[in-house]
């Protein structure tokens, strides 16, 4: 039985696969090797995994994952993994991004991109990322994520450039924001990435007020001037995107594509579906 998991630093997506091809699925919180050691990690599957589990007669196991950002990262999931299961022939680690690409490409090259909390994109042989425009982070980067999307819209109210309407809704929901908590969250609580982009889902259920759809639109456009016009021969390939900020923002992100000249494939919320069926 294979063992699939696409894991992002809150939740982890799992998929079993049996050898005459019944699927089951699972969920747990999410692991990142740059906070978590192995231990750690073997302990939660352990309490949270194994019993859902039907059997644990496990042969591979494919784990794609947030964090995973070289082999010495990639050895604490297979060693957290072997713990939990000892008898496993094939563990495999892998980054999100590989995950993005094999989820939206299949066997087919593209270029494939992640448009969630944060961003990244690659170029895809069919196999494995041969190329890419690297990503910079949060505070470098991060064009066209929920990040991104959040920390301009607080960029925007601390500075009163938000009209009127879209203000009085903004302090409705959230409560008046004082400068101070915003600086507090930005550099000195962990994750700001996650604190800007949960103002995203605002700006998504006012998408359709001026002001909000030339910030989403802004975003994306930038997010293909930095990145994915940068790749050889991108108009010759199909520009793939999965990630809840590419899924809900489907139709902003499709007229920016034309409108830089690039043709959009695949847009899905979550790589595990594309995962399984590359994997089955």
């Amino acid at each position: 039985m294979k063992l699939i998991a696409e894991s992002g630093s809150t939740k982890t997506d799992w998929r079993t696969i049996t050898a005459d091809g019944q699927i089951s699925q699972y969920k747990t919180v999410g692991f990142n090797p740059y906070y978590q050691t192995a231990e750690n990690i073997a302990e939660e599957l352990r309490a949270n995994l194994l019993p859902n589990l039907p059997n644990t007669n496990i042969d591979e196991v494919f784990y794609y994952g947030t964090g995973i950002t070289n082999d010495e990262k990639a050895e604490v999931i297979r060693q957290a993994i072997g713990m939990v299961f000892n008898d496993v022939k094939t563990i495999e680690a892998h980054s999100d991004m590989l995950a993005a690409a094999r989820a939206l490409c299949g066997r087919e090259a593209g270029i494939a991109c992640i448009l969630g909390t944060g961003s990244n994109s690659c170029f895809y042989d069919g196999d494995k990322i041969t190329f890419q425009v690297p990503p910079l982070g949060f505070w470098l980067g991060d064009e066209g994520s929920g990040g991104y999307l959040g920390k301009q819209l607080i960029l925007s109210y601390l500075h009163e450039e938000l009209p009127e309407d879209l203000r009085a809704k903004f302090d409705k929901r959230f409560g008046v924001k004082e400068r101070l908590e915003i600086i507090e969250n930005a550099y000195q609580k962990p994750f700001p990435n996650r604190y800007f982009a949960s103002f995203s889902k605002f700006l998504f259920d006012n998408r359709q007020h001026p002001f909000v759809y030339q910030l989403v639109s802004n975003a994306f456009g930038l997010f293909f001037e930095k990145y994915l016009l940068k790749y050889p021969d991108f108009s010759k390939y199909k520009i793939h995107f999965t990630g809840s900020v590419a899924f809900y923002y489907s139709d902003i992100l499709r007229r920016v594509a034309v409108e830089k000249g690039c043709t959009i494939g695949v847009i899905m919320e979550s790589p595990i579906a594309g995962l399984t069926l590359f994997y089955k």
